[in-house]
């Protein structure tokens, strides 16, 4: 038997940010997300030999371990062993060689949720491989517990959820690891429309995110006025971007997204930098009415709403910055496993 997950990386439409601890504890947090044509791929299967096989095929990074009820946790592979660990804890993993072996479809510190993607995508495998019955809630909080307790990784809580639910969602986090996931009626016509209209360009640089994370945590530990005032306006955006989604006025998601990028650079520092701030103001020179960081910044995945057909001067607009447009469509369906 080879047991095989997928979940879609997301890119964050609104309320970026404010999914994060202490400001989603102290005040409550609200993010628009969408999943995308763009996966987490993880396959576990067994082996004669006795020993267990990691593999991160698109990082080109392998590690071999004799059979082990826990393995090290060391900088290499910390995703795969992550899972494993905290599986084998909770769960039992019978002494069976396998090979676990991921794939991403994007760059890690890209700004998709990559990292906490493909954390489901494992914790999907290991699921069906043991049958456990986890429902969507439980396996994102399950892998939300995994990658930011077991592993101390910082974050927020979007990713998983996104990767889990699939589709287009209104996120409401809160104290005590609440979140509720709102599943948006979209029209298709409207998704499409926005699907036509928004670009998703790489930048080709990525970053690390915690570091970022971790200012922008500080930032409302120290009670930094400016820094909690912006978060406030970026929950709002997702309430004003949820409004626009499902009354079809996407004349206006172009504007909700320059708000949000312009709140979104007071923050923390290193979430924007001049290269972006460069692409932003060439972008909205050859039409785009506005756009964003996507995930926590400093790099990565940009998106711009270029209404009408602007998005083709757009594409050709940034071509000098060595970057690339990737082509994607929504997906409604969260994590997928199955069994061959």
């Amino acid at each position: 038997m080879i047991y095989r997950s997928k979940a879609p990386l997301r890119i964050g439409l609104a309320g970026g940010g404010t999914d994060v601890s202490p400001y989603s504890d102290l005040y409550g947090g609200a993010i628009l997300n969408a999943t995308l044509s763009l996966y987490a791929n993880a396959t576990i299967e067994p082996i004669a030999e006795n020993k267990i096989i990691l593999e991160a095929i698109d990082r080109n990074e392998m590690q071999q371990f004799d059979w082990a009820k826990e393995l090290p946790v060391n900088g290499t592979l910390d995703l795969l062993k992550g899972v494993y660990n905290r599986i084998q804890k909770d769960y039992g993993v019978k002494e069976q060689g396998f090979r676990l072996s991921t794939y991403v479809d994007a760059p890690a510190g890209s700004g998709l949720g990559t990292s906490s993607t493909l954390v489901v995508a494992i914790l999907g495998a290991f699921a069906e491989m043991l049958k456990l019955p986890l429902g969507e809630y439980d396996m994102a909080h399950y892998a939300y517990e995994i990658e930011r307790r077991d592993l101390n990784l910082a974050g927020g809580r979007q990713d998983q959820y996104a990767a889990t639910f699939g589709g287009v969602n209104f996120m409401e986090f809160y104290a005590d690891d609440k979140v509720i996931v709102n599943p948006l009626r979209v029209k298709q016509q409207h998704l499409f429309e926005l699907e036509n209209n928004l670009l998703l360009y790489y930048t080709s640089t990525s970053r690390e995110s915690a570091e970022i994370i971790r200012k922008q945590s500080k930032n409302v530990t120290d009670n930094k006025e400016k820094s909690i005032e912006a978060m406030h306006h970026l929950k709002e955006q997702a309430r004003m971007m949820k409004e626009a989604l499902l009354k079809g006025r996407l004349n206006e998601i172009g504007e909700i997204l320059d708000y949000g990028f312009q709140q979104k650079r007071q923050m923390a520092e290193g979430i924007s930098n001049p290269l972006m701030e460069e692409i932003y103001e060439t972008a909205k020179k050859a039409g785009a009415t506005g756009g964003k960081i996507s995930g926590a910044g400093g790099g990565g995945f940009m998106i711009f709403y270029c209404p009408v057909n602007t998005k083709y001067k757009v594409i050709k607009s940034l071509e000098n910055f060595g970057g690339r447009h990737h082509s994607y469509q929504f997906v409604e369906h969260g994590l997928n496993t199955w069994t061959i």
